[in-house]
């Protein structure tokens, strides 16, 4: 870690955020469902976390607050009607680790926050359920266990929470389930709940035809987007109503729905706005980082895209070309909005020097 500090120094660079969401490995292997296990029901997920924690103690620059990733607690079917108990363990897991980070801010001076990632289909998949777990579970019984810890009181302990366990905004997933991203951030900021980190990521956005041929045949050009990697989880809108599917497979072994739209978990690169028949959610990604340079909420914008050896073969370019054109777009929008801000009022431009990008 010495060394790797310092070649990090030399070159100009820094490590301030870790992606500690896959446990093993995470390319070129399916992964699908496994990417959640262990989950924070299993000590082997605290244990992880809490080396991951170690090494970017080591590697954090002086004056930034770093941040750890991780799953959304677990996958929804594998806990579907688990009782209390469950919860109350993956609360306990959770201070676990926040005790840790408590208890290395005060001897190092070093801030460091874990982010838990709403994704859909899991424990904590939409605005609702990730608040209803800070408010029901972390903020009130998790409190009262750090307090104890610590030997606090539980005000002084939300606080601590507050600062240590937040949220991984993915615009991917947010965009997913359909929400509004400035709802949803207004939502997490009045509950207390602060964003360790956004992952600018871009998901596919399928607008089927009324004609029922011509729906058929856009869904067969979906197929190669199934791949047996990774999860690709479906929520399609019809008159407002949403209906979920676990995987694009799934999804298009069902009846469709003409009309409909569907928005996939398939990460495709930011700098494009369609993919032959397909479109994105890179507005969406416009509106969150907007939202980031306007009125600063998180130090960290991470470029997210790593389906790079998954995208049918039409869509893949040279990799080292593709991410530079992943940075180029999200500079040259960060640019774009900062001005729309600075026409608006003389503070918004100054606020957006707090916003670091990362990848």
């Amino acid at each position: 870690l010495r060394e790797f500090r310092a070649f990090l120094d030399r070159e100009g660079l820094y490590v301030a955020i870790i992606n500690g969401f896959p446990y093993g490995p995470f390319h070129g292997t399916p992964v699908k469902a496994n990417v959640y296990a262990p989950d924070w029901r299993d000590d082997a997920r605290v244990d992880y976390t809490l080396d991951l924690i170690q090494i970017l103690r080591a590697l954090l620059p002086a004056g930034l607050d770093g941040g750890v990733s991780t799953t959304p607690l677990s996958y929804k079917p594998w806990v579907a009607g688990a009782g209390a108990e469950s919860w109350e363990t993956m609360t306990r897991n959770i201070v676990r680790v926040a005790d840790a980070l408590v208890r290395i801010r005060r001897e190092h001076g070093v801030l460091i926050h874990l982010d838990i990632e709403p994704e859909p289909d899991c424990v904590l998949e939409t605005t609702d359920e990730t608040v209803a777990f800070f408010e029901r579970w972390l903020f009130s019984v998790g409190a009262l266990i750090l307090a104890a810890k610590l030997g606090i009181g539980p005000d002084d302990a939300r606080r601590h929470l507050q600062d240590h366990i937040r949220i991984c905004f993915d615009c991917c997933h947010f965009a997913v389930e359909y929400e509004d991203p400035a709802v949803a951030l207004e939502r997490l900021r009045a509950a207390g709940i602060q964003v360790g980190r956004v992952q600018l990521s871009s998901a596919v956005l399928v607008r089927f035809p009324s004609d029922p041929r011509q729906a058929e045949s856009l869904a067969a050009e979906l197929r190669p987007f199934a791949d047996a990697t990774y999860l690709h989880q479906v929520v399609e809108q019809q008159a407002n109503a949403l209906r979920r599917y676990p995987d694009l497979d799934v999804a298009l072994d069902d009846a469709r729905s003409p009309g409909s739209e569907w928005r996939i978990h398939f990460h495709v690169p930011l700098f494009a706005r369609e993919y032959a028949a397909f479109a994105s959610t890179q507005d969406y990604v416009r509106r969150v980082l907007a939202a980031a340079v306007q009125n600063p909420f998180t130090t960290h914008l991470e470029i997210e895209t790593y389906t790079w050896g998954v995208l049918p073969p039409g869509l893949k370019m040279d990799l080292g070309e593709s991410i530079a054109r992943e940075y180029e777009w999200v500079l040259a929008t960060i640019g774009e909005v900062s001005e729309l801000g600075a026409s608006d009022g003389p503070s918004s431009n100054t606020r957006s020097s707090n916003t670091r990008s990362s990848k």
